[in-house]
């Protein structure tokens, strides 16, 4: 049952990061306007990062290059949660700081579960 429960959980991970992505690449003027205005590389990064985690679902789903792929994934995504989620978590509006601890714990918490997947992933990989 093992390899069973492994795939379906592979796959339940990598679908937000699929969806995620494609958003980057659908909505990448309004995040490169709104979301991160005052981040280097404008629309440039939305793509870049976008891109990244396409290639880390891939590389997930695959298991090529999974432990490097999910210890990246964390990293990014804590990168989102400090850099473009944590300033809408302090906004006086309540809406815009709801959707920001959404996004923000939303964010740690996938960058914790990348980086235990990356533990688990060196262990078979090596």
């Amino acid at each position: 049952m093992k390899p069973v429960t492994n795939l379906i959980a592979r796959i339940l991970f990598v679908i937000p990061l699929v969806a995620f992505g494609l958003g980057h690449f659908v909505n990448a003027n309004e995040m490169a306007q709104n979301r991160i205005p005052d981040l280097p590389g404008g629309i440039m990064f939305v793509y870049l990062t976008g891109a990244a985690l396409i290639a880390a679902a891939v590389s997930i789903l695959l298991k090529k290059k999974a432990a490097l792929a999910t210890l990246l994934l964390g990293v990014i995504l804590l990168l989102f949660a400090l850099m473009v989620h944590l300033p809408f978590l302090m906004s006086e509006d309540p809406v815009v700081a709801m959707s920001g601890r959404t996004n923000f714990l939303k964010d740690i918490g996938l960058a914790g579960a990348a980086w235990f997947m990356s533990g688990v992933y060196y262990k078979e990989e090596v």
